[in-house]
């Protein structure tokens, strides 16, 4: 299928919002191979954003996220401190829809780009997600995890990495010990974005101004929408980001590091499933090799449950590479 035009895009965008004119459309870039887009001015002064799904997966995305955005009424958003897209309407077009939203002014991120200025910005958004009420979740049917429903599926997710012969057995018994660490899984569940990367925000300067991708808004791990940042070259990206978060918690989760490092090292072991999964050979060669790295950088702390501290697992840049890749995982999933 050849590529939707900004033109084009802009009369899809007249008939999903009604009286739009548009002035001008310009490609936007940066939202991926699966989705057209561009970006919209209007003569009555504002500016939005058209998407269309290219892919079944990238219109189910869509959908998860459109359920999460209309859960986020004004009074929820009034508690964050960062924009949130607005759906301002959506037309159907080949068997899937084109969506508007509003535009949100900012930058988005890569990984190597986040100062640790940057990181606390972040750090402090993330706490105002986490801050919010449980039935922002609940009242629209959203996935609720308990800690024992994490703490399981990271005990699945270890057993069947385990069952491919593929994990190096150093990094098993790593994994096991801070599965079976009944310490590590004591926390309050909390809302959370759950698919978090540098790329989910929008920056001017080193502040926050908004927040994309809300497909698996859920109540979870607080340590799903952190990890990310391990994958640093810096250990003082991790830990700016850590630090602003239980700053503006106020509540201090001593394991959530703990449990951040983990989610990390199995975002590997998930990769080498899908690759079984798939039956592809390049992805689950990929994924032994990064297997095999984690165990060289982690070679020395192997008769420790994780350490406590995520600033010393910085640099797990092959977890950053999965999450942009869009590796598959649960929507549903506490990791």
């Amino acid at each position: 299928m050849s590529r939707r035009s900004p033109l084009t895009l802009a009369a899809l965008a007249t008939s999903a919002v009604p009286g739009l004119d548009v002035t001008h459309a310009a490609p936007l870039g940066g939202t991926g191979g699966d989705v057209d887009s561009a970006l919209l001015s209007a003569r009555d002064g504002r500016t939005l954003v058209i998407r269309v799904p290219r892919t079944a997966a990238a219109e189910s995305e869509q959908s998860a996220d459109l359920v999460a955005i209309r859960a986020l009424s004004d009074g929820v958003r009034a508690r964050l401190p960062f924009g949130v897209p607005r759906m301002l309407g959506q037309a159907p077009l080949d068997g899937t829809r084109a969506v508007v939203s509003e535009f949100v002014d900012g930058t988005p991120l890569l990984l190597e780009q986040v100062t640790p200025g940057i990181a606390a910005s972040i750090g402090q958004a993330i706490a105002a997600i986490h801050a919010l009420p449980t039935s922002v979740v609940a009242d629209v049917g959203l996935p609720q995890l308990r800690a024992i429903d994490v703490m399981r599926e990271s005990a699945t997710t270890l057993d069947r990495a385990a069952a491919t012969g593929l994990v190096p057995a150093a990094l098993l018994h790593r994994w096991e010990l801070a599965v079976n660490d009944s310490s590590l899984w004591q926390f309050t569940p909390t809302v959370i974005n759950g698919s978090l990367r540098a790329s989910s925000f929008l920056v001017v300067g080193e502040s926050v101004t908004g927040l994309l991708g809300w497909a698996r808004l859920q109540v979870g791990d607080p340590a799903r929408d952190l990890f990310w940042m391990l994958g640093s070259s810096s250990p003082a990206v991790p830990e700016s980001g850590f630090d602003a978060y239980h700053q503006s918690r106020g509540v201090h989760d001593r394991q959530v590091g703990r449990r951040a490092v983990l989610a990390a090292e199995l975002e590997l072991a998930r990769w080498l499933l899908h690759g079984t999964e798939r039956r592809s050979t390049e992805i689950v060669d990929d994924a032994v090799d990064m297997l095999h790295a984690l165990l060289d950088r982690v070679s020395g702390d192997l008769t420790n449950p994780l350490t406590a501290e995520p600033a010393v697992a910085a640099g797990l840049d092959e977890v950053d590479e999965l999450l942009e890749r869009g590796a598959p995982r649960s929507p549903s999933s506490g990791y």
